[in-house]
């Protein structure tokens, strides 16, 4: 026999009957559901309604919210939040990892301090320095040889 986990959770593999029975529900419960867009299920090419174990588990909940006394327009409402909960979620956590590649490949402002007599050392954030140095802000312009003669010529005062 096959494990549960097998199963694609969205595969629509039940007949109305059976979800009915699976969600504890009167098929024409399910079909007042799939007209207020509830829990709407596949439909195979004849129309027949197929439920996967996505819609039985959302009819589950719609059924326990139901005897909590909340109203069906509620539970629409909270169904749509929580499905919109999910889908930024998601968007929240590729934009993470988007920040965090980000983050790990770019080279970087970095500090330096100029010492009075004119030699350069690399700063780590958030080091102060003796008042005897210069702060200097580096921001790269790009790759050596890339940048115009106006990037790299030194600055006239």
């Amino acid at each position: 026999m096959a494990d549960r986990h097998d199963i694609d959770d969205d595969a629509p593999i039940f007949a109305i009957a059976a979800a009915a029975e699976l969600s504890g529900m009167h098929p024409q419960t399910l079909r007042q559901y799939d007209r207020l867009g509830l829990v709407v299920p596949a439909r195979t090419q004849g129309g027949s309604r197929r439920y996967s174990l996505r819609h039985v588990a959302k009819l589950r909940e719609v059924s326990r919210m139901s005897s909590d006394g909340m109203s069906l327009p509620a539970i629409v409402r909270i169904l749509e939040l929580e499905e919109r909960v999910r889908e930024l979620h998601g968007r929240v956590q590729i934009l993470e990892q988007r920040v965090q590649i980000e983050i790990d490949n770019r080279p970087g402002a970095r500090v330096f301090a100029a010492e009075a007599s004119g030699s350069v050392i690399r700063l780590k954030s958030g080091t102060r320095v003796r008042r005897s140095r210069e702060i200097v802000v580096w921001h790269p312009r790009g790759e050596l040889g890339t940048g115009s003669a106006a990037d790299t010529a030194p600055d006239a005062d």
